[in-house]
């Protein structure tokens, strides 16, 4: 490939998983506006039955051809990271945690993506890459602890714990994007998780709907469409693209444009701190782009 094709296929894959970070970062504060009015499990894991839904419209209209059998258990991981594993464990810790504080754990994302390349991707990230990579990730651990005085929480752990779910879950996706196509590799793991969740969420439902606020509503429907669905297909497409380790910085900027959107959203306060350590993390992400990813 010539210098001038790699660099418009740089700047397609950043533009997809761009696009996709915009779409995530506002999962966090629509998640708590949806907990607000419904049971966390519900929001956690009706989410995916909406998105299974327009998922299963979508391949009947373009004729997709089932997956062969064979990759069933890659699949399962994507469902058990990104459609479980996230959603669930997030929606637990937003019942809890303010989403501004739940973005600063999240930024332990990149990192946890770019594992997951090395296990299931077989990518190779260079030496720069890690040390920007974990510089990046040290900035938003820092915070952190700084606005939660210095201790960890449940909240806490259940968000580190949906990080890792989704690092492993983005990287085995980006990896069946290569096969399937990025789009496709969603829709199939939502069909193929609805057996599961659907009794668990018929159990969750609220006894009286029309006793959930609008807002609730709106917010549920939007991590039901977009963070569960439509992000999903830009995100899958630039990881494929570009690699999983390089396009996984991106989600360094994540929490910043979460806290953002948790202040216009939510009323949350937006510090110097968050504006100090946004400028920081950016310059990492820019550093970090910059480095040789290799593939074995």
């Amino acid at each position: 490939m010539n210098t001038e094709s790699q660099s418009q296929q740089d700047l397609t894959s950043f533009g997809y998983g761009f696009l996709g970070v915009l779409i995530f970062s506002l999962t966090l504060p629509a998640t708590r506006i949806a907990v607000s009015g419904f049971d966390p499990v519900f929001v956690g894991l009706g989410r995916a039955i909406v998105a299974a839904g327009l998922a299963l419209i979508l391949l009947l209209v373009t004729r997709q051809k089932i997956p062969p059998v064979r990759f069933l258990p890659n699949f399962a991981i994507v469902v058990a990271g990104v459609v479980i594993g996230f959603p669930l464990l997030s929606a637990i810790a937003m019942r809890d945690a303010p989403a501004a504080h739940g973005a600063v754990i999240t930024g332990l994302l990149p990192l946890a993506t770019a594992l997951g390349g090395v296990w299931r991707a077989g990518e190779r990230p260079s030496r720069g890459f890690w040390i920007f990579a974990g510089l990046g990730s040290g900035l938003v651990v820092m915070f952190a602890l700084l606005t939660g005085g210095g201790s960890m929480q449940l909240a806490d752990l259940a968000l580190i714990g949906a990080v890792g779910a989704a690092g492993l879950g983005y990287a085995e996706g980006a990896v069946l994007s290569r096969t399937f196509g990025s789009w496709q590799v969603i829709c199939w793991s939502l069909i193929l998780s609805t057996p599961v969740l659907m009794p668990i969420v018929w159990q969750h439902l609220p006894s009286n709907f029309a006793s959930v606020s609008p807002n609730a509503v709106l917010a549920f429907i939007y991590v039901s469409v977009f963070s569960m669905f439509l992000g999903f297909f830009a995100w899958y497409r630039g990881l494929a693209l570009g690699g999983v380790a390089r396009i996984g910085q991106i989600q360094l900027i994540q929490p910043f444009l979460t806290i953002v959107a948790s202040a216009v959203l939510l009323g949350e306060r937006l510090t110097i701190e968050t504006i100090g350590f946004a400028t920081a993390v950016i310059v990492c992400v820019v550093l970090g782009k910059r480095t040789q990813v290799s593939v074995k």
